[in-house]
């Protein structure tokens, strides 16, 4: 026969209703991309397999070396923190609303049919 465990979640049966509920996963979704301790390598890692974003730091990279210098060295890393900047953001700001999505999802009230 098929067995099932029904523990209810009320008041003095919170503490059997946590301990037994460890053993099961959860069904919450999570569809976010980054969390805030790895937004910044991830969201750099992203961007740099990007062929625009490397020749841009290749420019800049080189125009570090004294010998082939064309542009002063802080002038030529302002495009590329720019537009890195700015892709970081707008990836920040998609990421966090579907971090508010999730959370209104897996938050909903759901109705569970039983025989």
């Amino acid at each position: 026969g098929k067995h099932r465990t029904v523990i209810p979640c009320l008041g003095h049966f919170k503490e059997e209703y946590e301990k037994v509920s460890k053993l099961y996963m959860n069904n919450k979704i999570r569809t976010t991309k980054y969390t805030l301790l790895n937004f910044l390598p991830r969201n750099l890692f992203e961007q740099f397999h990007r062929v625009a974003n490397l020749y841009f730091l290749f420019l800049v990279v080189l125009n570090w070396v004294p010998l082939v210098e064309a542009f002063q060295k802080e002038i030529t890393m302002l495009p590329l923190v720019g537009v890195l900047t700015i892709i970081a953001v707008k990836d920040g700001l998609e990421d966090y609303s579907r971090y508010k999505m999730d959370k209104q999802i897996n938050n909903l009230l759901t109705k569970v049919y039983s025989r």
